[in-house]
């Protein structure tokens, strides 16, 4: 793991819930969402406390989709200010713990990229119907040293 540093748990309890879950399994499988998997980032906050967050699993060829949803509220969940501040995190996947570099997609690649994350969670697509704004994709591309 990269991600160093005094971790604040989450203030939304059932965050707060899942992280420890995974944490006391070692494997990301102890928690689902609507009986998915997801994924789990470790990042550095803009407070530079470390933060940990379980998403959706959305993967492709080794690379995985982080998407700022937050239900389709109006405003973008709050990791995603952490992530576009400090984009290297740590992506933990079932057992496995590796580093990731985020970037924001655009135009064709975005769109290529919501499909297969409306295809891993089709609640995606209702989300985006109850917000104004595009809904951000990100790309985790693991880094190899």
């Amino acid at each position: 793991m990269t991600i160093k540093g005094e971790y604040v748990p989450s203030p939304t309890e059932w965050v707060r819930k899942q992280v420890e879950a995974i944490e006391a399994a070692g494997d990301t499988r102890a928690a689902q969402v609507m009986d998915r998997d997801v994924v789990m980032l470790t990042m550095l906050g803009v407070s530079g406390k470390v933060r940990k967050v379980p998403l959706m699993r959305v993967e492709h060829d080794g690379s995985y989709a982080a998407v700022a949803s937050k239900g389709g509220a109006p405003e973008n969940p709050k990791w995603y200010a952490n992530v576009k501040k400090n984009p290297v995190l740590d992506l933990m996947d079932g057992t496995e713990t590796f580093t990731v570099k985020a970037r924001e997609l655009r135009g064709a690649e975005r769109e290529e990229w919501w499909e297969r994350c409306v295809a891993a969670y089709p609640p995606y697509a209702e989300y985006q119907t109850k917000t104004d704004r595009q809904i951000p994709v990100l790309i985790l591309e693991p880094i190899t040293y």
